[in-house]
Formats: C-alpha cells, sequence, structure tokens
C-alpha cells in the first residue's frame, strides 16, 4: 500500500491478479484445460499464474480476457480513472441470470446483454406481450418456442412474439451470453441493408 496516496501500490496489484483470474475462470465454470484451448497458453502457466507464481503480463492477459469476454482493466483491477463512459451495473433477475441493461432512454426497444447461468432446469415456456430478438455471442441456447426445441450457437439469432410459449436456458451444461432487445408487441426488426445478389 502506498501510505501518502492510500492507493494499493504495483506489488499489491500483480499479486491480486491470481486470485482474480481463478475467481472469475472458476465462477464460469471453465477448467484449466478448456481455458488453455481457448487462449493457446499452457495449462501449467495459467496454473502459475492463478497462484502467483508467474507474474502476469499482457501476452498472457490478453488472451485470457478475450476468452472471457472481460475488459483488460478487470483482470487486473485498475483504478477508475475519471473515464466518461457509463459503467453498467447488472441486476441478478429470477433463476440466478444476470441481466446487464444497455439502454436508458424510455420507449421501445430495450437492449439487454444477459448471462444464463449452467443449469438443468426442465422447460418451463411462458407468455406475456411483446416482441423479442436473441444474439447468442457466447455458448449455446436452448430455445423452446411453440413446437419448436431449437439449440442456436454463437452468431445465430432468433425472433418472436412473445405471445407464444417460449422458454430459454443453457444447453450443453455451461453458461450462455446473449443480446436481448425487447420491444412493444407488433414491433419488428427494420433492416436497412441487403446482401447483394448474386
Amino acid at each position: 500500500m502506498d501510505h501518502t496516496t492510500g492507493e494499493p501500490d504495483l506489488a499489491d496489484t500483480l499479486a491480486e491478479v491470481g486470485p482474480r483470474l481463478k475467481r472469475l475462470r472458476t465462477s464460469r465454470n471453465v477448467t484449466l484445460v478448456e481455458l488453455s484451448k481457448t487462449t493457446g497458453i499452457s495449462k501449467s502457466t495459467l496454473s502459475r499464474l492463478e497462484a502467483g507464481l508467474r507474474k502476469p503480463s499482457l501476452e498472457l492477459l490478453l488472451p485470457i480476457a478475450r476468452a472471457h469476454r472481460v475488459p483488460l482493466d478487470e483482470l487486473v483491477g485498475a483504478p477508475e480513472v475519471g473515464d466518461p463512459r457509463v459503467r453498467l451495473r447488472p441486476v441478478d433477475s429470477v433463476g440466478g441470470q444476470t441481466i446487464i441493461p444497455l439502454t436508458r432512454q424510455p420507449g421501445s426497444p430495450k437492449a439487454f446483454k444477459m448471462v444464463v447461468p449452467a443449469t438443468k432446469s426442465e422447460p418451463d415456456p411462458r407468455t406475456h406481450e411483446g416482441y423479442e430478438w436473441l444474439y447468442v455471442l457466447a455458448g449455446k441456447l436452448r430455445l423452446v418456442l411453440g413446437e419448436h426445441d431449437l439449440v442456436l450457437g454463437p452468431g445465430e439469432a432468433a425472433e418472436f412474439d412473445t405471445r407464444t410459449p417460449h422458454w430459454f436456458g443453457a444447453a450443453d451444461g455451461r453458461p450462455v451470453e446473449i443480446l436481448s432487445l425487447f420491444g412493444r408487441q407488433g414491433e419488428r426488426m427494420h433492416v436497412r441493408a441487403r446482401p447483394a445478389k448474386k
């Protein structure tokens, strides 16, 4: 600790990186072997990094940040420095989902980032007023929509009238990250650019 400013010094900050990396990885139910495959960093190096036996470097932290889809400053615990960006606060909801509102203005549609936990709950389709678009960022999403039972992977999307009985959850025992746009009944996505005809 720097006693003149009350801020943690460099050694303290570096010492916290390993435990922070381990907490992040385990909270996402990712093994060292899986993270090694995703990042290209050996399992032993990742293990030593988490144990504080290997000094963190950009060469190691950047692939880990990309794998976990978090900003680099979150991995190192960098202090906030007058950043003008709005830091959106996640809100936990029913069923353990983490919902991060991405829009603040009144009206429709509303945008959210959602992290769906790796649970094995049985589908319980519900209906309500509205129209929803889902886009999978990471993981595999199981979507039960009326008579359809679908699995969507990264880059895949679905849109539906929420008066149709629907339910979604993790498809393979791992968390899923999705973007959700929720609008009023009868609202549709407006697509302005269309692919060129071949």
